[in-house]
């Protein structure tokens, strides 16, 4: 497994995500404890949201950037049609699609058009500075959600995981 992956997939940084999701109830995920602004669920649905742009961009699909920081968290609605075990397999595809493309230094190395913010110019950069954007924002959003889980009395997972 290259770093890259590893930052991805495996146990790079941390935990790995696999560890950090594992064992977690419908309720669970749900619950905001104190002043939280998301629910495990909410952070995992924002990942799993950006994982799939991510993978648009470094595939041609110019995935339109969303207009307000909001749209890449899920409404009410969004929560409704999907269950905690289907947003947890979502993630894990996109995931395993995003750890799938960091072999190759042909397709790492390719340029692709990444939409920016509403207003700003179109950024051209390579697969490889996208899949390590995503590996940085997936990190900050585990460890987001490794603090829920502290907060909430449910770390570390039967797996194993930091407890610091």
């Amino acid at each position: 497994m290259n770093e890259l992956e590893q930052i991805l997939v495996g146990e790079a940084y941390a935990a790995r995500p696999a560890n950090i999701l594992e064992g977690l109830s419908e309720e669970l995920v749900h619950r905001k404890p104190g002043a939280a602004p998301h629910s495990i669920y909410e952070e995992l649905w924002h990942i799993a949201f950006w994982q799939k742009v991510t993978l648009d961009w470094i595939n041609g699909v110019e995935t339109p950037f969303p207009a307000s920081p909001a749209d890449g968290f899920p409404t009410v609605a969004d929560m409704e049609l999907e269950s905690w075990p289907a947003l947890y397999r979502r993630f894990f595809q996109g995931a395993s699609e995003a750890a799938e493309a960091t072999r190759g230094d042909e397709r790492l190395n390719r340029m692709v058009r990444c939409p920016s913010r509403p207003g700003e110019a179109v950024r051209v950069m390579s697969v490889r500075e996208q899949l390590e954007n995503m590996g940085a924002h997936n990190a900050y959003h585990l460890g987001r959600i490794v603090l829920l889980r502290q907060l909430q009395g449910a770390w570390p997972p039967k797996s194993g995981g930091f407890g610091w």
